[in-house]
């Protein structure tokens, strides 16, 4: 009579032999001590990681950063008010040179006036152009003024520091007559007249177009220099149409429709997994190497890089301007972007083809120009500007939030 044990049983004996030194033992012990301990105790506040608790930080982290906004804008407000007033004659920014290298151009409209964003913007570029020194000397600010009414304090207070493009300063506008213009085609409007407004005053050799509420990084300048005078001579970059320096940290993650991001998913496993293979081995007294072991680690440290979230792994890049890396560009949001001269030009004629409105924002009409007109754009990675507006000029939002 056939006695051999069923499949069950089989199982339980060789869990039985399974002992605390085992490798299967230990390895699941880690994975369930990191991701179900360790991890989320360590990363629970984390806004961009996949252990947040939203329901249990969101609406403290977004009040508390209100409240510090408001106090940067009031400390932006100081810097403004205690600087001697340039009277049209020595602005705060030099211009050394008649053509400047770069112009970078800040598109406001008056919006939570408290915040004073657009001041926070440009007290901050002005200091880091103050620490950069001499070789900022052919950067040049410009503020654009795209606000119908003539109420926006902060951009007439501006006035007396940095050169400033009044749209519709003694102009009638065939926006506030026509009712099929939307918002979001006014803003692309906008958008062309400041850029076109940067280049025939300046005619620069870049145009950094920065939003009103993109607080810039204390790297950007030395990333930009890095990025236009050594990287961006190489043949694929050379012609791109534009540099995005921001990308919302929500979409970050490598579960993305990015295919690059896989790419440098697998490398994190690659290099992380043979390091973590090696100190367990060693560790635990392991002769000799073990495949399986290797691909345990490396799945382990891919997992762990994407449910902590990618985005504060990229924040190791801003160690050195070289390690920024440079990516193609996705379609979402314009806080930051960067157009060489001709790149603008073109951009100007391409936007002047398209008819923004809800569901396809500038943003999205840059993006399908990418395709429609054989352009490549790109993206730097980590940001180089911080976006502090929870305030939407576009849409009412009566409840601001991080998320």
């Amino acid at each position: 009579k056939n006695t051999s044990p069923s499949p069950a049983a089989m199982l339980l004996r060789k869990l039985r032999r399974l002992s605390w030194g085992s490798t299967a033992v230990q390895l699941f012990l880690l994975t369930v001590v990191t991701f179900g301990l360790l991890a989320p105790l360590a990363c629970h506040r984390l806004l961009h990681s996949y252990f947040y608790l939203r329901n249990w930080h969101l609406n403290q982290m977004s009040q508390e950063f209100l409240q510090q906004s408001l106090k940067e804008g009031e400390a932006a407000l100081h810097y403004f008010e205690e600087l001697p007033s340039a009277n049209g004659s020595v602005p705060i920014v030099w211009q050394a040179t008649p053509r400047p290298w770069l112009v970078i151009t800040i598109i406001t409209v008056d919006r939570q006036p408290g915040f004073h964003y657009v001041l926070q913007v440009v007290s901050q570029f002005h200091r880091l152009l103050q620490q950069c020194g001499p070789q900022c000397e052919g950067h040049q600010l410009f503020l654009c003024n795209v606000e119908r009414s003539v109420s926006h304090f902060d951009a007439k207070l501006l006035s007396k520091y940095v050169p400033v493009a009044n749209r519709y300063e003694g102009t009638e506008d065939d926006y506030g007559d026509d009712p099929s213009t939307n918002s979001f085609e006014k803003e692309k409007q906008d958008y062309v007249y400041c850029l076109e407004s940067s280049l025939q005053t300046y005619n620069p050799d870049y145009v950094l177009m920065v939003e009103d509420d993109a607080v810039p990084e204390e790297q950007i300048f030395p990333v930009l220099e890095h990025l236009l005078r050594a990287r961006f001579s190489e043949p694929h970059l050379r012609d791109a149409l534009y540099l995005k320096l921001y990308h919302p940290e929500r979409l970050q993650h490598y579960i993305n429709p990015e295919p690059m991001r896989i790419l440098e998913w697998l490398g994190v496993g690659m290099l992380l997994g043979p390091l973590l293979t090696w100190i367990y081995m060693r560790f635990a007294s392991r002769p000799g190497f073990s495949w399986p072991v290797l691909l345990f680690f490396a799945l382990y440290s891919m997992g762990l890089v994407e449910l902590v979230g990618r985005h504060y792994f990229l924040e190791l890049r801003r160690l050195s301007p070289s390690l920024y890396s440079v990516v193609p560009a996705s379609q979402c949001c314009t806080p930051a972007m960067l157009f060489p001269a001709p790149a603008a030009r073109r951009t100007l004629t391409y936007l002047s083809q398209v008819y923004c409105h809800q569901g396809f924002g500038k943003d999205m009409a840059l993006y399908s120009l990418l395709r429609a007109k054989g352009e490549r754009a790109y993206v730097v990675e980590p940001n180089l500007v911080k976006h502090i507006g929870l305030f939407s000029s576009l849409r009412y939002n009566f409840h601001p939030s991080l998320l």
